[in-house]
């Protein structure tokens, strides 16, 4: 589901919400109390208490901690003989007793140290059967509530005319998860939050890779898909106990989300509409079709069209880019209004210039894209390629061939342009796709890829290319090693970073844009300072703009030194020196020779010779692009060897660093890695080779009646 539809389930003002904290997320190992997740749930507590909310806690636990404690008492009193007698179970309902009072001084210390009042509420099944006790308890709450005091209610297992607390499911309720939805009921709350020790709820038991989240529960098409596991081994309920209670609330129009009470702000982003654990609403059920398509869906549908489109043959695969160009051209008027809603709520926020820069869709940009999936139509037919054939015996002939790799994975931030590169590479290397783009480029990514599917044939279908719509649905495709091929992040340090440590899937990218130009003394001045202008100024905020100048030492004698930083200052670049340069320059001293700036700022450091500057690139580069300007050739031979970047520049500008701009037709990135494809990755990055092998009924039976011969065959042409 989007999360644009999770917000309506919370259309009206939420200001009264219960909250249910379960046995397995209040203790820990042995029973004790885990006083990290409970000092981090009491803080967001607080903190919605501060905020204006009224928060209703229901708490589990005293049951297991009064059986912890009274272990441990029954452990120092017994003597020897003692603990070698058969250890009969301890009384359910001491333990309740004994846990509650302690409970409570648990939360009554960590709520005082938040500046936040608390108060003990201990009922019974019986109680409510009583009207003038559910208004007393209604007036009671509201009270406190009025008062900014946190009601905790439990059930008082201690006296309760059950026969134990772990049995006897009946009654108004029968545990603390049917106790919360009773009163988030009789206390008109807005919302009910049931915290667990797992994400939500599973269409299996949560440990099976089989399993998949379910992020929102339609009770006509989950109540009979669902296998619960066994109980909670802590508390009475589990996640059974759970469903009934939320399908009891949601349905009588009450929303609930039940999510891990692990994570420190799932209850902030449950607020805030995002996609945390499984929603119970009694509007669901409309929301089906939305809901039907799951990551893996999405990924299995990808998969299964681009087999489809492999099936085209290369005419129809080249006339499906053609109608996107023509596509994009002819709604160039809708996809720009789009593109200006989130420009202008991207600058109403306060996002950088340079983040901003990135998002725009300007007319010459849109024309630029369609002519750029025009180029990658007209070039040669990608699939199927014979990149090597071999004899391998009379009559028995080996081919190499390149193939699609299957299923890529896109996560990109702010720039809606990449989308179209990225689709149409993917079009034409026979590649399905699944695209998430930043949010700040939300509406654009949306038209863009309208536009695009919609130009794709019914033959091949429009779910050829997935777009993901949340942030929070990466974590389930990252999972789908078993479908997806291949990811490919194009963003911050941040976003690629996570991606590696989070999938086994492959990943393709580059984390740093750190790009280099190095003017030696042999340069030519006039082509320096325009190389150097363009690679800063061309466009500042791309991967492939300079972010250190480097330059060698005898141009700060002749002047040369001083030329190039008053082109670069007065076309309105901020600079900071490295330690030598910002002596000479009275410059501002960089925090980092690591940093990419992305903006009209750079760093200019002097440097001994060629080599000074190599082994800076390789101490402080990303690998990315680097560049010499020199009329030595010998030196320039010699930086083009050494530098170890994914490309290397003499005499140019480190912008040419671009899918199109090598020819490519568009680029899916730009890959830093050594294993794959390093580079500007086009067409030829997303293929892999398959094997194909045609004989006359040859066997091997154990290589006694074939004779190897192991000719290359020339390849037509």
């Amino acid at each position: 589901m989007e999360e644009l539809d999770r917000s309506r389930a919370f259309a009206k003002d939420v200001k009264r919400i219960v909250v249910k904290v379960g046995t397995a997320v209040v203790t820990g190992k042995g029973g004790r109390l885990a006083l990290g997740r409970l000092g981090a749930l009491c803080e967001q507590l607080a903190e919605l208490n501060s905020d204006g909310f009224e928060v209703i806690l229901v708490s589990s636990g005293a049951v297991g901690l009064g059986r912890q404690r009274l272990r441990y008492r029954q452990l120092v009193n017994s003597s020897f003989a003692d603990l070698q007698k058969p250890q009969h179970e301890l009384d359910g309902k001491a333990c309740a007793g004994v846990g509650q009072s302690s409970l409570m001084a648990y939360y009554e210390t960590m709520f005082d140290q938040l500046d936040v009042t608390a108060a003990q509420l201990l009922v019974n099944d019986s109680s409510f059967r009583d009207k003038e006790f559910r208004k007393q308890l209604n007036e009671t709450v509201k009270s406190m509530l009025d008062l900014r005091v946190i009601p905790i209610f439990n059930e008082n297992d201690a006296i309760s005319t059950r026969r134990a607390p772990y049995q006897d499911s009946s009654g108004i309720f029968w545990d603390n998860d049917s106790l919360a939805a009773l009163l988030a009921l009789e206390l008109k709350a807005d919302l009910l939050i049931l915290l667990s020790d797992v994400e939500g709820l599973y269409t299996g038991p949560p440990s099976d890779p089989n399993s998949k989240l379910i992020h929102t529960f339609i009770k006509e098409k989950h109540q009979d898909e669902i296998t619960f596991g066994d109980k909670s081994r802590l508390g009475r309920g589990g996640m059974t106990a759970k469903v009934k209670a939320a399908v009891n609330a949601a349905y009588a129009g009450i929303p609930v989300i039940i999510t891990s009470g692990y994570a420190a702000e799932n209850i902030d982003k449950v607020l805030r509409g995002l996609r945390v654990g499984t929603l119970f609403h009694q509007d669901a059920r409309l929301w089906a079709p939305i809901t039907d398509s799951t990551a893996r869906d999405m990924a299995v549908a990808a998969r299964e069209r681009s087999r489809k489109l492999q099936a085209l043959s290369s005419e129809d695969r080249k006339q499906i880019l053609y109608s996107i160009a023509d596509a994009l051209e002819a709604n160039e008027k809708t996809i720009r209004a789009e593109n200006e809603l989130d420009v202008a709520t991207a600058q109403e926020a306060g996002l950088e210039e340079s983040l901003v820069a990135r998002l725009v869709m300007t007319p010459a940009k849109i024309s630029s894209l369609a002519a750029s999936v025009r180029k990658l139509a007209d070039m040669e037919d990608p699939i199927g390629r014979v990149l090597k054939k071999t004899e391998v015996a009379d009559g028995l002939v080996l081919e190499k061939t390149s193939s699609p790799l299957g299923v890529l994975l896109i996560v990109f931030e702010s720039r809606p342009d990449a989308l179209v590169q990225i689709a149409s590479l993917a079009i034409r290397s026979g590649n399905g796709l699944l695209l998430k783009g930043g949010k700040e480029a939300r509406r654009s990514n949306a038209i863009l890829h309208k536009v695009i599917t919609d130009a794709i044939p019914e033959t091949v279908g429009g779910k050829l290319i997935g777009l993901v719509t949340s942030r929070e649905e990466i974590p389930d495709l990252l999972k789908l090693d078993d479908v997806i091929d291949l990811v490919i992040p194009r963003g911050s340090n941040k976003l690629v970073s996570q991606i590696k440590n989070t999938t086994k899937i492959p990943v393709l990218g580059h984390a740093d844009g750190i790009c280099h130009v190095y003017v030696d003394k042999a340069c030519n001045v006039d082509m320096a300072k325009r190389i150097v202008s363009d690679a800063k100024l061309d466009y500042p905020a791309a991967c492939n703009a300079m972010e250190t100048l480097l330059v060698h030492k005898d141009l700060e004698q002749n002047a040369v030194l001083n030329e190039l930083i008053f082109a670069l200052q007065s076309n309105g670049v901020t600079l900071y020196g490295g330690p030598k340069a910002s002596k000479i320059l009275n410059l501002p001293e960089a925090r980092s020779f690591n940093h990419e700036y992305c903006s009209k700022a750079c760093t200019v450091e002097v440097v001994e010779d060629v080599y000074g500057a190599i082994d800076h690139i390789h101490r402080h580069g990303s690998a990315h692009t680097d560049c010499i300007v020199t009329e030595d050739p010998e030196v320039a031979e010699l930086f083009l060897r050494q530098v170890d970047s994914a490309a290397v520049f003499h005499n140019a500008s480190t912008r040419f660093s671009d899918g199109f701009r090598f020819g490519l037709g568009a680029e899916v990135g730009i890959s830093t890695g050594r294993i794959h494809a390093r580079g500007p990755v086009g067409v030829e990055g997303l293929l892999t080779t398959r094997w194909i092998m045609r004989g006359k009924g040859q066997v091997v039976d154990g290589d006694n009646g074939i004779t190897y011969t192991h000719q290359d065959i020339p390849i037509q042409a």
